[in-house]
Formats: structure tokens, C-alpha cells, sequence
């Protein structure tokens, strides 16, 4: 996310060496507080000025409000130097010395509170990232039940160790990673792989810590601790990566580091070569006079004007970029990588298709179903049950632990369950290619005779399609990255129209197929998971789906969509593509104007006085270019048409 600006705080801080208490508002920020301590005093000194006040109490104040904004990032750029690294910070704290060298205290504060009004903002969107971290690890449930010597204990999950057998109960959140003993169940374990639907398990296969258990009883063997289960993997992905960005550098930083060394050489030879060719006193002013034109005011002052400017734009196109790093990262995006499960599909299951047998019809199929599922807190219930309109509710509904359900219905046995349990039959076909477009099939029996097959599955979100050519027709690449099962995967992909598909990734699978992208093209990372949050960090941009996103996924993404249409990614991408072009064109006017203004100082031909006005002319002209990137016209964003059912056809071959 931030980088801490690369030029005031050293390195990010972790939830760890971080303090417990993380500030959650801008005022609770220490460099916004003397931001805003030294803009007053700033505003004061100037206020003095232009009404005659005393002079002795303008510089006062001048120099209360340089000591204040230098406080945020000169001791922190000091440390950079010592370790041999070179920011803006480095050129804003040499600026800042020789006008002060030179009387001009003002201009000198001037930069001071404009730069500490930068620190601070990075420093709080750090924060945010650390507070969204920590609520990662609340997934974990408090306590665990143990079996030790025959008796069930309840514990710590951090007590727990490699081979400890654990009861899970129905609806209990799994402790920590483990293989199971005994039980059946359907889990939930959509926070850590990301897929959509329901996964049945039963003895032999792995649990993973946050997974939710369905309705059975399970005893599972622990193999990991609780500092080495998935979600703690995650942490660590996500804490490795950030610090990763945190010592990153910005656009204005990478100017600045070749371009410190090279002023601060020239100025010395000029100081030196002309005291021993001349007057020392007139060189060593030209070789001051040459710092201050050199020093970085219009640069300074145009990316945080274009950044400000472009991310209140975007606000307004339902984006919320966290601060300038995103926002140039926004901007040189060239591949995409797209979530599957609640970032191209709704993450709502609904029923695509119903198979009939033995004159039956569709209604009659959806209702019996939804007559057991009427009883039943399965996640498939919800979608049968919104397909099939009202019903009566079937009596005597029992659940079969991962295979289905049975009841009554005036004197007539049900039963809904998957392929296996129940015999498919005549359907045997269809189910199949139900599964192979990566839908799950129940199949329905009425008084001992098949009647159905009914297909669930994640749609798409209408828009999906459309978003995918346009990125497409932009020039980015797309892939789509997913915890799915690789089926489903290529059903929907093929529908969308993405070629490349990653499927059956856990999270620190898709961190790493991130990796593997970042070294080619920048790349951006779409989700809305908590089984996102690694590839997120990961990528050049994490981008959140904010609506449907979980808490954690939208602190460590540097972008956030806050709607649930896809379309304002591309919206994003434009906007940012566009304030990137803005911002480059005031860098460029920045050092343009440095390259000019060095020789006329040296030359003589200005002076201090010249120097500061061209840098003040300059300085409204970056802003007032700035300003242009917050003019965004705002897509009309109409509800999208509802996408069409398409019958159930087989995977074709990736």
C-alpha cells in the first residue's frame, strides 16, 4: 500500500513493533498534528507580514512553523542518509537549509509544512493496513476443544500442538489446520481457498484454520500450530510483502536520487572553483543561490496536488485509492489478475438448470426440493428455495452428513442429495455435464423415484463480460486467479472470455502466480477475500471489491471499488492512467525548470530574489495543472442486463 512516502519514516511498521493501539482517525496521526501546528503558524507568520506587524515576531513565527513540519521527516531522512538512501526528503531538507542560509525562513517553512502534510497522510494509510492485518487472525475462534486421555478440554488454540485431536462441532470455526479422523461435513471454507461452494469431507481429508464446519461432528488431527497454520501463513505473506512496498520507492524518488548527489557536487565545485578563481563570498552565494534553485518546490508540490486532486475524483467514481503510491501504481497497471468467486461472480449460488425424469416437471422438482431445503441451513437451500417460490415444508426432515437430506410430504418419502448417494440414473448425463460447467448437482427422489437433477452454481456478475473486453481492448492483460476448483474455473472463464486461468490455488499460491507475473508487467490483483489478501500484497496494486469485500481485503488493497459494479475498475484505471500523464507532465515542468534556473543563478543573471519568484510562478502553474486531475467525467453506471442462463456443456481443455 504506502511506501511511507521513501523519504520520512524508515520502514513500515508491523501490528507487532507497532503498538497495540493503531490510530484510527487523521487527527490521532503525530505528522498530521504538527502539519497542522505548523500550517498555523505558517498562516500567522504571513498574516503579520502583510499587515506591518513587527518583524522580529514574523520570523519568529516563521521559524516556530520550520521546526515543527522539519520535525515529521528531517531526523527520518538523516537515518535514510546515514544508510546511504536518497529521497525527496533528502533534496526538501537541503532546499530547506539554504534558504534559510539565505534569510528566506519563510519559503524554507513553506516546504517543511507541505511535505509533513505528505508524511502524515502516508503514515495513516499504514495504519489502516496494520488494523486490517490483525482482524485477520479474529477468524480464529478463542478456544478449541481438545481430546486428552479420553477427556474433552477446552484450550487456547495456541495451546494446541502437532497431533492433538479437536472436536468440532456444527457451525464452529476450525481451530487451526488439521486432517480429519472421523465425520462427515459440507465445509465452508471459502475464507482461505475462495471456493464458492460448500466442499464435502470426511475422514483423510485437510481442514484448514477459519474454515466453517457444516452440520457434522468432526474429530480432527492437528498438524500445524497456530503459528504455522494458513491464516498465519497469510499474515506473514502479507507482512513480508508490504514491507517489501514500504521500501519501494516513489516517482518523485527516483529523481530525486540521482538528482541530490549531482546538485550538491555541483554546488561545491562552484563554492570551491570560484573562491579559488574570485571573490570567495560572491561564489559561495552563487553556490547557495544555485541550491535553492535546484531544490524541488514545484516537484514537491505537483504530485501531492494531482495526487489530492485525482484520488477525490475517484471517490466519486466509487474508488477509494489509498494515497499517491497507489495511484501511480494505478496508473502503470498493465496486466490484470481477477478474482473468481465475489469479484467476477456475485457470490450468490443460484440454480442455472433443472433436469426432469419419469414426467416430472421443473416445478414439481424445485419444489420437493426446496420442501427439504426449507428445513436445512445448507448454503444451497437459499438458492433452491429463491427458484422455487413458496412452499410447505417437508416433516420429519433428517440430515445424511455429506450426502443429503430426507423427509416427509404427505405420506411420501424425499430425498435430495449428491451424485453417489443417490443413484443418477437416466440423468447420469446430464449431471455430468452439470459438474463439468462447474456447477453442483443435487439430485431429488419422490416416494422412492428419481424425479431430477437440479444444478447450483456462482453466476457471474452481469457486467463481468463487458469489463473483460474492455480491459482487453485497453491493452492489459487478464487472468483470472482462484481457490475454485479448476471445472469451475474454465466454465465461467470461458463464458467471460479470459484465456488464462489459475485454478485450485491456496493463498500462497496466488501470491506466488503474482510474483511470477510482477516480473514481467506491473500487475494489479483483483479480490474481495480474506484468501486474496497475500496476492494482493503481492501484486504492484491490491485492488478490493469494497462492497462484498471482507474487512481484511479491503485494508491491505491499495485500491478499494466501494460498489459492487466491476465496472468502476475500469473507470479506475482510466482516471488513473490519466493523472499519471498529469503528474509526469509536471514532473517534467519541475526539472525543466531546475535545468534553467541552475545556470542563470550561477551566471549571475538571477538572483535570490528571482529564484523564489520563478519558483513561486512555477508553483501555481504544477498546481493549476494539478488541478485537472480531479476533472473526470463519471461513467454511467446502468444496472446491467441479466445474464442468460446458458445449459450446462462440458470443461473443454485449458
Amino acid at each position: 500500500m504506502s511506501d511511507a512516502c521513501g523519504c520520512g519514516n524508515d520502514e513500515p511498521r508491523t501490528g507487532e513493533d507497532g503498538g497495540e493501539h493503531e490510530p484510527e482517525r487523521l487527527w490521532e496521526i503525530t505528522e498530521l498534528r504538527a502539519a497542522a501546528a505548523s500550517g498555523v503558524l505558517l498562516a500567522a507568520g504571513l498574516i503579520i507580514g502583510w499587515v506591518g506587524g513587527p518583524h522580529t515576531v514574523k520570523l519568529v513565527l516563521e521559524w516556530l512553523a520550520l521546526l515543527i513540519g522539519a520535525y515529521t521527516f528531517v531526523p527520518s531522512t538523516l537515518k535514510r542518509l546515514a544508510k546511504g538512501q536518497i529521497g525527496v526528503g533528502t533534496l526538501m531538507t537541503i532546499a530547506a537549509v539554504g534558504a534559510v542560509i539565505l534569510g528566506e525562513v519563510g519559503e524554507a517553512a513553506m516546504l517543511a509544512f507541505l511535505f509533513s502534510i505528505s508524511e502524515g497522510l502516508e503514515e495513516y494509510a499504514l495504519a489502516r493496513t496494520r488494523r486490517g492485518l490483525r482482524a485477520l487472525l479474529s477468524l480464529v475462534p478463542d478456544e478449541a476443544t481438545v481430546l486428552r486421555d479420553g477427556t474433552e478440554i477446552v484450550v487456547a488454540p495456541t495451546e494446541l500442538r502437532v497431533g492433538d485431536r479437536i472436536l468440532v462441532k456444527p457451525g464452529e470455526r476450525v481451530a487451526t489446520d488439521g486432517t480429519i479422523v472421523s465425520g462427515r461435513t459440507a465445509l465452508d471454507v471459502s475464507a482461505i481457498t475462495g471456493e464458492s461452494m460448500p466442499v464435502e469431507a470426511g475422514p483423510g481429508d485437510e481442514v484448514f484454520a477459519g474454515s466453517i464446519n457444516g452440520t457434522g461432528v468432526l474429530t480432527v488431527e492437528v498438524t500445524a500450530g497456530a503459528e504455522d497454520n494458513s491464516l498465519a501463513r497469510i499474515v506473514r505473506i502479507v507482512e513480508a510483502e508490504q514491507s517489501r512496498k514500504g521500501a519501494s520507492q516513489r516517482l518523485a524518488d527516483r529523481i530525486a536520487k540521482p538528482l541530490v548527489p549531482g546538485i550538491m557536487v555541483a554546488a561545491a565545485l562552484i563554492a570551491g572553483i570560484g573562491s579559488l578563481l574570485g571573490d570567495p563570498l560572491v561564489w559561495i552565494e552563487r553556490a547557495l543561490v544555485v541550491l535553492v534553485a535546484a531544490s524541488p518546490c514545484a516537484l514537491a508540490i505537483s504530485v501531492p496536488v494531482t495526487v489530492v486532486a485525482a484520488i477525490g475524483a475517484a471517490s466519486k467514481l466509487g474508488v477509494l485509492v489509498k494515497g499517491g503510491a497507489a495511484l501511480e501504481a494505478l496508473g502503470a497497471v498493465r496486466t490484470v489478475a481477477l478474482d473468481k468467486t465475489g469479484t467476477l461472480t456475485a457470490n450468490r449460488p443460484t440454480v442455472i438448470e433443472v433436469a426432469t425424469t419419469n414426467g416430472a416437471t421443473r416445478e414439481h422438482v424445485l419444489a420437493t426440493a426446496a420442501a427439504l431445503e426449507a428445513r436445512s441451513e445448507h448454503p444451497l437451500a437459499a438458492a433452491i428455495m429463491a427458484a422455487a417460490g413458496p412452499v410447505s415444508p417437508a416433516e420429519d426432515v433428517e440430515a445424511v452428513t455429506g450426502a443429503g437430506l430426507t423427509g416427509h410430504r404427505d405420506g411420501r418419502r424425499l430425498r435430495l442429495g449428491r451424485p453417489g448417494w443417490l443413484d443418477a440414473g437416466p440423468l447420469a448425463e446430464q449431471v455430468a455435464a452439470m459438474q463439468a460447467a462447474g456447477a453442483t448437482a443435487v439430485l431429488v427422489e419422490d416416494n422412492h423415484q428419481l424425479i431430477g437433477a437440479i444444478a447450483v452454481r456462482d453466476e457471474l456478475r452481469p457486467e463481468a463480460r463487458q469489463v473483460v473486453e474492455d480491459l482487453r481492448r485497453s491493452g492489459y492483460r487478464v487472468a483470472m486467479l482462484t481457490g475454485d476448483n479448476t471445472a469451475t474455473a474454465e466454465a465461467l472463464a470461458r463464458e467471460v472470455g479470459i484465456d488464462t486461468v489459475h485454478a485450485d490455488l491456496r493463498p500462497e499460491g496466488k501470491a506466488e502466480l503474482i510474483g511470477q507475473l510482477r516480473q514481467h508487467q506491473s500487475t494489479a490483483m483483483v479480490g474481495d477475500g480474506v484468501n486474496d489478501a497475500p496476492a494482493l500484497a503481492t501484486a504492484d496494486l491490491g485492488v478490493a471489491m469494497g462492497a462484498m469485500g471482507t474487512d481484511v481485503a479491503i485494508e491491505t488493497a491499495d485500491v478499494a471499488l466501494m460498489g459492487e459494479d466491476l465496472r468502476h475498475l475500469t473507470q479506475a484505471l482510466a482516471h488513473a492512467r490519466r493523472a499519471r500523464r498529469i503528474m509526469l507532465q509536471n514532473v517534467g515542468l519541475s526539472l525543466g525548470l531546475i535545468a534553467v534556473l541552475i545556470p542563470l543563478a550561477l551566471s549571475g543573471v538571477l538572483g535570490l530574489a528571482a529564484v523564489v519568484a520563478v519558483h513561486e510562478l512555477a508553483e501555481i502553474v504544477v498546481i493549476a495543472n494539478g488541478v485537472r486531475a480531479g476533472r473526470t467525467k463519471q461513467l454511467a453506471i446502468t444496472t446491467a442486463p441479466e445474464p442468460t442462463v446458458t445449459p450446462a456443456i462440458p470443461a473443454a481443455t485449458r
